[in-house]
């Protein structure tokens, strides 16, 4: 895996061209010991260059890894990094905004998993942040799913903060793995629960939140008639900094499939178009008959990357972020991927299968 000649030269601006781009290649260069040089960081957004939430992703990194991080500071558009040895133990990053914690976990999980033993993340930031899983995606969607590659993490979510001061608090204990198993997930089955929670903060009213609920359940009514949706309204009070309000709604199938829908409440948007958002983004997810959501497919792509075998994904149509993802894995793995349009019976014009021979990381830790 180890090139000799130098970094892996990785341009930021390619496709997505986002922090996707940075977390996949750290993550990755942290597990492989490969060196990689990052130019154009984020050139083409509106605030281009490193932000406060990449900063300490590559921080965390950085540590974990003992490693040595070169241009880590906010708007720097170039950044290296030298990994060392995984180290296991405590490590804290906090992005001091309403920066993601769950991008935190993003790119630090995957390397924690090549540790000599558990790891302790200590995350502070936003636990529920526009531009990234909800904290409750991440335990409820993200986690039960990359268990079947025989990642195990457990989430406790300590505080929960919002935008724009973030506050929040999650403490993430990761178990090493020897190496990654391929999944297979090809079979969607049938939806047979629908739940989620409608959540008011701060001084915000408890009424907000039970008109999020009522407005998404009208709207999967309307798709949906045969199950019921359980979404209960909750006022959070002692364990949460700062004000906001949103709504998650999450379905399982009946083959073990996990999909989902969220919104946030914000400032001059009427409640009720915030619990219709997250329900038609969950009923479109459902609707293409594929195993995963449009969320999910891009964040499994680097434990299919480092699975020791070959892991099969039907999914709906395959995101910009799933094919920046698969575009760094190939440059920093060995893996090969390829996509297909899905052809049985189930299939609509826009299911297809994402597939993967992994690299077969091994923890030489462990």
């Amino acid at each position: 895996m180890k090139m000799d000649s130098g970094s892996v030269e990785i341009d930021g601006s390619v496709m997505e061209g986002g922090g996707q781009i940075l977390r996949v290649s750290a993550a990755l260069s942290c597990i492989t010991g490969s060196s990689i040089n990052i130019t154009k960081v984020r050139a083409g957004r509106s605030t281009p260059g490193l932000r406060p939430q990449h900063l300490s992703g590559l921080q965390l990194v950085s540590d974990l890894c003992s490693g040595s991080l070169q241009g880590a500071s906010i708007g720097s558009t170039d950044i290296s990094l030298t990994p060392g040895k995984i180290q296991s133990g405590n490590h804290t990053a906090d992005t001091q905004t309403a920066g993601s914690v769950c991008l935190l976990l993003q790119v630090s999980l995957p390397c924690a998993l090549f540790s000599d033993s558990s790891s302790q993340l200590c995350l502070k930031g936003g636990t529920n942040a526009e531009m990234a899983p909800q904290i409750d995606y991440t335990v409820k969607v993200f986690k039960p799913i990359v268990e079947k590659f025989g990642v195990h993490f457990d989430c406790d979510i300590r505080m929960r903060g919002y935008y724009p001061k973030g506050g929040g608090e999650v403490m993430v204990t990761v178990n090493p793995v020897k190496e990654l198993q391929p999944v297979i997930m090809t079979e969607r089955g049938n939806i047979t629960k629908i739940y989620g929670r409608a959540f008011v903060a701060g001084v915000l009213p408890y009424k907000l939140a039970k008109d999020m609920s009522s407005a998404a359940v009208r709207t999967i009514r309307k798709e949906i008639k045969d199950l019921y949706i359980n979404i209960p309204a909750l006022q959070e009070k002692e364990k949460a900094c700062g004000n906001g309000n949103g709504i998650i709604i999450i379905a399982e199938s009946s083959t073990g499939c996990v999909f989902a829908g969220s919104a946030l409440g914000k400032k001059g948007v009427y409640v009720d178009k915030i619990g219709i958002e997250a329900a038609e983004m969950l009923l479109r997810n459902i609707r293409h008959n594929g195993c995963v959501d449009e969320f999910l497919q891009d964040q499994l792509i680097i434990f299919m990357a480092l699975a020791k075998g070959t892991s099969r994904i039907r999914t709906g149509p395959v995101t910009l972020h799933t094919q920046t993802a698969i575009h760094i894995a190939e440059q920093l793995t060995q893996a090969k991927f390829t996509i297909t349009k899905s052809e049985d019976e189930l299939s609509s014009n826009e299911t297809f299968i994402i597939e993967c021979v992994g690299s077969g990381a091994a923890n030489k830790h462990l």
